[in-house]
């Protein structure tokens, strides 16, 4: 919200300076962004009227001007700009002026000149020369009722001050120069000028027929007809001097004049060209396939959840947000109708961004604008249209006032003790009454307890809490005292059987990962192809069009890391992520934390790419393969035992992926990047190895556990076995682990055999042999040679009868 100084002040002028004032409104909760000048600090410069322009005698382009200044004698001044004529009145900087420049410490000075052979006692100025704004096309001409030889500054108010205020969403009742005016007054007690809204009395009779069909969507619809206007008409400088102040350009005097009062009051409306309605006006709700060409010129599709104004033959405009075109009024209108409603918030949130805009009257109805007075603002507008578009035919018609559901202001109690212990110091009563009177809060109060009303401009007064805020803003932040807290701190200690997620980061980081933090909406191709998703959730209003979709894995996103660092020429990639992604489930409820049918876990994922480790001068070069990423995995998780198992994964290569298990549970994936997608994705070099595991897996941790130190010497011995290939490694460690009891310390794979083809061997096709080393302990006694072979030949009976082994000869 952008507004000008000295339009505040005619509404409520508190005896504070400007960066008061700003700290005033900071620490009432309207944050003041920004306080800029209207113009650059200069002097010297008077309005003045040329009186001759004629041509210079020695230059094409020149004019040679004699201009009154306001003094005892005209002045010679020589001129290049294509509007100086006689009869206008424009700045002039006189001799010794100072322009301002890019560099306030230089001005420009401005001194006695001969352009061509001709003297020139000064510089007629354009609005770019005074650093009012960008517009170079000529003089700045002044209003005829600028009186010769005022200083320019006060002509045009330029010892001004924009504030710029940011709002947070509840203050809705802001969005206008009085309403924060409204908010000084309570704050400093300073005298509040009371708008007054005469009644323009109707000259006709003419009405034109609005019917309100949705109520859900608009609960008070005001209108009236204005014949004979001229909408060619200028729109007065001082208009368009506080539109502009407000960020707001001048358009036509109608649509000017709507923006003014919007402005001044916070209430957007519209005004239709009447002789372009067919009928009658019907707010209601859009219905599937109609279409709309805006103000803007986009064309856009309605359905059943879009408020719309139309008429007995099409729509006409989106209610609270944005007139049509059909109807716009232009320099031919006529005849026009003057419209202000109350749209219900929820009916006008989020409608502009469903079709990627926003506009200031949409902004203001999803906040809430004040219901009470529709009427009172037309007649605002229609006697700014009298004054400034009227004509000796101009006929005004009775207003049209329908209110058929207006929203129901609620009581809000507010305890006084309550109040006290929330805010941290002492409260009385007789504070909450003035706070209450300020604000304009009609109240009653019984033992200590205040009902209050809120009044129709406040939609943010709904709990107790509510007013505890008023009451603090207004008798001011400062005023809090500075008190210790009264509870111990005492600090949550964690369990140590759960580490936090900074701890894992940290293990991942320590083996050579880098942390990447990515967006949760991603590309629909990458969940299609990459996680196998079909039916994503996708977002109503995507930042960008490519990210439409909520991500159900963290590979796509790994990925696309990857393609940035290789775009980059990066050697090594090797990154990670803890990150939430988001899955359907019609289980889940709403929540504090969760959303209806949308499960969000938090996973753990990383890609290792490129060689395996750096490059040094011990060893060569090697690429990151799947057992480098699984020994990471197993050192991460140690001295828990990750098992692996063969599976599918759609963004994995077949045969060259696995499942992860922890305790027999499965806990996520690890593997190469299918050869497909390292093609569609444009991965040079060696295939990435990825993963992604359950984060609160990840977290848990075993707990050591301490034991004696063995009193006996273990006992060493090499088992080599003859396999068929189906049997994984895992099956055999298992067969052995269960057979040898509690004597088996370890039981290690140290060597795998596989003749190749031709080569003799006792090996039939189809086996290998698998070397195990095994430690054998009895930490009580000796184990004899008898008691080591029986051990050893039960578990080679174990892996023949279970797993179809035999003893390599």
């Amino acid at each position: 919200m952008q507004f000008p100084e000295s339009w505040l002040r005619e509404f409520c002028n508190p005896p504070l300076n400007t960066q008061q004032l700003a700290e005033l409104l900071t620490m009432s909760g309207m944050e003041v962004e920004e306080l800029r000048p209207v113009a650059p600090p200069f002097h010297g410069i008077v309005v003045a009227e040329i009186l001759e322009a004629v041509q210079h005698p020695n230059a094409d382009k020149l004019r040679v001007c004699k201009v009154n200044a306001g003094g005892a004698e005209h002045l010679q001044i020589v001129c290049g700009a294509p509007n100086a004529r006689a009869g206008i009145k424009v700045p002039l900087a006189t001799v010794g002026a100072e322009l301002p420049t890019d560099d306030p410490a230089k001005p420009f000075k401005i001194g006695v000149g001969k352009l061509r052979g001709v003297e020139s006692f000064g510089m007629l100025c354009s609005a770019r020369e005074l650093k009012l704004s960008e517009d170079h096309g000529g003089l700045l001409e002044l209003g005829s009722d600028a009186v010769v030889g005022t200083d320019i500054r006060k002509h045009l108010l330029l010892d001004d001050t924009l504030f710029t205020l940011k709002l947070t969403p509840n203050l809705g009742h802001c969005l206008s120069v009085y309403g924060i005016a409204r908010e000084v007054a309570a704050l400093t007690g300073a005298p509040l000028l009371k708008p007054e809204f005469p009644a323009v009395a109707a000259t006709i009779a003419d009405k034109l027929p609005a019917r309100i069909e949705a109520t859900d969507l608009c609960g008070r619809f005001s209108g009236r007809v204005i014949k004979g206007i001229n909408t060619k008409a200028q729109t007065p400088a001082w208009m368009v001097q506080r539109l502009e102040r407000c960020g707001q350009r001048s358009v036509t005097a109608l649509v000017d004049i709507s923006n003014y009062v919007m402005f001044e009051f916070g209430r957007p409306s519209h005004i239709f060209d009447l002789d372009k309605i067919s009928g009658e006006l019907i707010v209601r709700w859009g219905r599937a396939g109609e279409q709309l060409m805006l103000l803007n010129g986009n064309t856009i599709t309605v359905d059943e959840k879009v408020g719309v104004i139309a008429d007995a033959r099409e729509v006409e405009s989106l209610a609270g947000i944005m007139g049509g075109d059909h109807t716009a009024v232009s320099d031919d209108t006529k005849s026009v109708y003057v419209e202000a409603a109350f749209w219900w918030p929820e009916a006008v949130m989020g409608r502009g961004r469903r079709f990627n805009f926003s506009t200031d009257a949409g902004h203001r109805f999803e906040r809430g604008v004040d219901p009470s007075q529709t009427v009172e603002h037309i007649e605002r507008i229609t006697r700014l249209v009298l004054d400034i578009c009227g004509t000796p035919e101009t006929q005004v018609g009775p207003m049209d006032d329908q209110s058929p559901k207006l929203p129901a202001c609620k009581p809000v109690k507010l305890r006084v003790a309550r109040a006290s212990k929330v805010i941290g110091m002492p409260i009385t009563q007789a504070q909450v009454e003035t706070v209450f009177t300020r604000l304009g809060l009609p109240f009653t109060v019984q033992d200590g307890v205040f009902t209050v009303t809120p009044p129709s401009w406040r939609f943010d007064l709904e709990i107790e809490e509510d007013l505890i805020e008023e009451v603090i803003r207004v008798l001011g932040y400062p005023s809090l005292p500075g008190t210790a807290p009264l509870a111990p701190i005492v600090g949550r200690v964690r369990s140590e059987s759960r580490q936090g997620v900074h701890a894992l980061r940290r293990s991942l980081a320590a083996r050579d990962y880098f942390e990447t933090i990515n967006f949760s909406f991603v590309e629909e191709r990458w969940e299609r192809e990459l996680a196998g998703c079909t039916d994503p959730i996708k977002l109503l209003n995507p930042i960008a069009a490519p990210l439409a979709v909520m991500r159900t894995s963290l590979i796509g996103s790994l990925v696309q890391v990857l393609r940035h660092n290789q775009s980059r020429r990066a050697s090594r990639v090797r990154v990670f992520e803890c990150g939430r992604v988001f899955l359907r489930d019609a289980s889940i409820q709403v929540g504090p934390t969760d959303v209806a049918g949308i499960r969000q876990p938090m996973r753990l994922g990383g890609l290792a790419w490129g060689p395996a480790d750096e490059t040094q001068w011990s060893q060569r070069d090697r690429a990151v393969d799947f057992y480098d990423v699984k020994g990471d995995l197993e050192a991460l998780f140690a001295p828990q035992r990750l098992s692996f198992i063969a599976a599918e994964h759609p963004a994995l290569h077949p045969g060259r992926s696995a499942r992860v298990l922890l305790d027999g549970r499965d806990i996520g994936i690890v593997g190469e990047l299918h050869p497909r997608w390292r093609q569609g994705y444009e991965i040079t070099g060696s295939a990435p190895i990825v993963f992604e595991l359950t984060l609160d897996a990840a977290l848990q941790r075993a707990l050591p556990q301490g034991q004696a130190l063995p009193r006996q010497q273990p006992v060493l011995r090499d088992l080599a076995l003859v396999v068929g290939e189906h049997v994984t490694h895992d099956a055999l460690l298992t067969t052995l682990t269960q057979a040898g009891g509690p004597l088996l310390r370890s039981a290690r794979l140290f060597d795998v055999f596989k003749p190749a083809p031709g080569a003799g061997s006792d090996l039939q096709p189809g086996e290998r042999s698998l070397a195990v080393r095994l430690e054998l302990l009895d930490n009580e006694q000796p184990l004899t040679d008898e008691r080591t072979e029986a051990c050893i030949g039960a578990l080679t009976a174990a892996a023949t009868q279970q797993l179809g082994a035999r003893l390599r000869g």
